[in-house]
């Protein structure tokens, strides 16, 4: 991913804020690419790389963290009131810093419920659940912040030892059907190469400080569980309709089936000249099985 017109240098320093699977899989290439990442954790870690960072236990870094940082990637969810942690705890640090840039990952679900139709960065959002209600409170905290913020607004993620062949492995598919349901979704490995691509060409490319990263292939989710039953040789059960399953999953589970939208990457990829590593779930599905 070496460009010429690379705004990255070898002096850059990341701190990654929220280290779970898409921060984690950011904080590892950004080190083979050779840069310095260094990546929160809410409790002590023998890891070299790793701090302390927890608002809610008001546990904040170390100032010598923060030496020689140029940019910052918050993978942190909004806290119980919809506020963001990060800015509450860090903000006038952060502004005391001379950062490069500040990524944020969001959440497509702040564009609500489109009943399938597509939504792209020009439409308004329009969230439909009380999370992302949150997690769009969140976005216009970094935007107002001042900082050099870009916001990545993400879909399903899966990636290695994150996908539907965990869930079939480990007995906990729920195979739903939903007339005309479909959903956008995006490989770890995107996430973080997207962000990079972005980074390394930053001095050439326009710049946006909203981008979806979805795949090029939203779809319904029983699509994607037949392809791996279909993959691994096994005859996939039958479908539960999802007016006969409703009652029996959880608030978090049923809100996933509320909303039906179609996420655009024309920004990033057509606009911006990202290439997908992972175009569809098939691609990365299998992927996800050489690397579980």
């Amino acid at each position: 991913m070496k460009n010429s017109a690379s705004s990255l240098n070898g002096k850059n320093k990341f701190l990654v804020l929220g280290c779970g699977f898409s921060g984690s899989f950011f904080a590892k290439k950004i080190r083979q690419l050779g840069y310095t990442a260094l990546t929160s954790s809410r409790s002590e870690k023998k890891d070299p790389n790793s701090f302390v960072f927890n608002s809610e236990e008001d546990l904040l870094p170390n100032k010598e963290i923060f030496d020689g940082v140029t940019h910052i990637l918050s993978c942190i969810p909004p806290d119980k009131n919809g506020n963001d942690p990060v800015l509450k705890s860090l903000k006038d640090k952060l502004k005391s810093l001379s950062l490069e840039w500040v990524g944020y990952l969001s959440t497509t679900g702040v564009y609500g419920h489109s009943k399938g139709d597509w939504v792209s960065e020009i439409d308004e959002p329009k969230p439909f659940q009380q999370r992302s209600h949150k997690r769009l409170n969140c976005e216009k905290e970094w935007i107002r912040s001042g900082l050099p913020v870009q916001i990545f607004r993400l879909p399903g993620i899966y990636g290695p030892g994150r996908s539907t062949f965990e869930a079939i492995k480990n007995k906990k598919i729920r195979v739903i059907s939903k007339k005309n349901q479909v959903f956008s979704r995006i490989h770890v490995a995107d996430i973080t190469n997207a962000i990079i691509y972005l980074l390394q060409n930053k001095n050439s490319l326009k710049f946006y400080q909203i981008i979806n990263i979805a795949d090029d292939l939203p779809c319904s989710q029983i699509e994607v569980i037949q392809y791996c039953y279909d993959f691994l040789g096994l005859t996939m059960p039958k479908p539960i309709l999802f007016e006969d399953a409703k009652e029996e999953l959880s608030p978090i589970a049923k809100s996933f089936w509320m909303e039906n939208r179609r996420v655009s990457n024309k920004l990033l990829c057509e606009t911006l000249g990202y290439k997908l590593i992972y175009k569809n779930y098939k691609i990365g599905l299998k992927n996800c099985y050489l690397n579980s």
